[in-house]
């Protein structure tokens, strides 16, 4: 029975550090060689934790039903380094979770049409700490400029 409740305690503090990816929505267009604003959002916890990185990529579907998962294939790296979420401090704005927005570009050599954007996250989570990995994606459309 004790190990049925760590369990459970693990795992809903393990989901507590999940990120998503607030912005583009899914099914949002993004166009060939202009920057946008991709907002990671990391939703607050009890349990201590110590942002290590992210990685951002663009990963073009090369056919119109396929596309290759974000967990085997990045694609374009479009941003690699630190996460630091904080909440927004703007007065007027709705409330967010802590996130960081990270401006981008679309490379101008990605094939137009449907495309994965991905963000992998590394953390360490708990007092021990453990390592916890996550790769979340959004699916975009690129369009020509």
């Amino acid at each position: 029975m004790k190990f049925l409740l760590v369990a459970v305690s693990l795992i809903g503090s393990a989901l507590a550090q999940n990120i998503h990816i607030g912005a583009p929505a899914n099914g949002s267009s993004i166009q060939v060689g202009k920057q946008f604003t991709v907002e990671v959002d990391r939703p607050n916890s009890l349990t201590g934790t110590q942002e290590v990185a992210i990685v951002i990529g663009l990963n073009a579907c090369y056919s119109s039903t396929d596309c290759v998962p974000a967990s085997e294939a990045i694609g374009s790296v479009l941003y690699s380094g630190p996460y630091d979420p904080q909440y927004t401090s703007d007065a007027g704005t709705t409330t967010k979770p802590p996130h960081q927005n990270f401006t981008v570009t679309v490379p101008d050599y990605i094939q137009t049409g449907r495309a994965i954007l991905s963000v992998s996250h590394l953390s360490l989570v708990g007092a021990g700490p453990w390592p916890m990995f996550e790769v979340v994606n959004s699916s975009v459309v690129i369009t020509s400029s």
